[in-house]
């Protein structure tokens, strides 16, 4: 009997997807503010075909002289707002295709049904969230200076409007096919190697009881963010292009994902399918310790309270 109620006992020791996806958005807003400024000086760099900008820091303050310093945080309403919903879709999806895919007797989680539940994630809240928000982020972000009379786009949902009105409303999903891939295998590599991270250094594993500190959080974040960049860097690139173009009159540079990417390369060189990586490196690790740091407290507080039963 004892034996028979054992799967049962280790299945209510799971943390519940709705929590994951709360304690995933509000780590987003956290995140959103703190890295904006990295985000918009990745952006440029990657936008840049004549070589002006010399590197992030020449970017930057390049940016900040000519534009001021709140063109630092140019499109930070949709970022911050993209974040929230992205984390929430992420962690909560990726909650639920865990639970899915768990072996029905033991409740364990192989290391490919792990894999396949971040990569089915990362799909999902690119073509849910992600790519329309970005595209909406990165023509905002394409534009230099901040007087309202020279801007084509006054604000995220006039930016959105335009885009639909002149190019239609698949406009707002340019660039969907590489966002796919790039989030999917981001995802896929970021789950599994934070799992990793917790159990391999802290002898963390979800539904013990035990908090992380939020300095150990963020040493698992920050390592488990640095793969995907390198990676995905590729398909981030040609992302970014596919999103920036506008699709009406002549504005059609590139005319897909394969075709972007043999027109970068032949004009520009192999590298230039890299560019932006180092932003990339600054951004997306650090935002991951800080989203983790944030979300595993609250994950954590959910376990001790709620699955353990323990003196908070």
């Amino acid at each position: 009997m004892a034996e028979e109620q054992k799967p049962n006992q280790n299945r209510q020791k799971s943390i519940p997807p709705y929590m994951k996806a709360v304690s995933g958005s509000i780590g987003g807003v956290v995140e959103a503010c703190c890295l904006q400024p990295i985000d918009v000086i990745k952006t440029r760099l990657q936008l840049d075909r004549s070589g002006a900008y010399k590197g992030i820091i020449h970017c930057g303050t390049t940016i900040s002289q000519a534009e001021g310093v709140r063109a630092l945080w140019k499109g930070l309403t949709p970022f911050a707002t993209h974040l929230t919903l992205k984390y929430a879709l992420r962690m909560g999806s990726n909650a639920l295709f865990q639970t899915a895919f768990k072996d029905s007797q033991t409740g364990n989680l192989s290391n490919q049904a792990r894999l396949l539940s971040g990569f089915g994630a990362g799909v999902l809240e690119a073509l849910v969230i992600v790519t329309p928000f970005e595209v909406v982020k990165i023509r905002l972000q394409q534009q230099k200076g901040l007087s309202p009379g020279l801007l084509k786009y006054k604000g995220p949902i006039h930016c959105a409007r335009m885009i639909i009105r002149e190019e239609g409303l698949f406009g707002l999903w340019a660039g969907a096919a590489p966002t796919v891939m790039r989030n999917g295998t981001n995802q896929a590599a970021m789950f599994t190697a934070k799992n990793t991270f917790d159990v391999v250094l802290w002898r963390k594993n979800e539904g013990d009881g035990k908090v992380l500190q939020p300095w150990q959080s963020m040493v698992s974040g920050f390592s488990a963010g640095t793969v995907g960049p390198i990676c995905t860097g590729p398909f981030d690139v040609v992302k970014t292009r596919l999103m920036a173009q506008s699709r009406s009159g002549d504005g059609i540079k590139y005319k897909g994902m394969f075709h972007a990417i043999r027109t970068i390369g032949a004009e520009e060189g192999v590298l230039a399918l890299w560019k932006g990586l180092l932003p990339r490196l600054m951004r997306i690790p650090p935002g991951q310790a800080i989203m983790w740091a944030v979300a595993d407290q609250m994950t954590g507080f959910y376990e001790k309270r709620y699955l353990n039963n323990a003196p908070l």
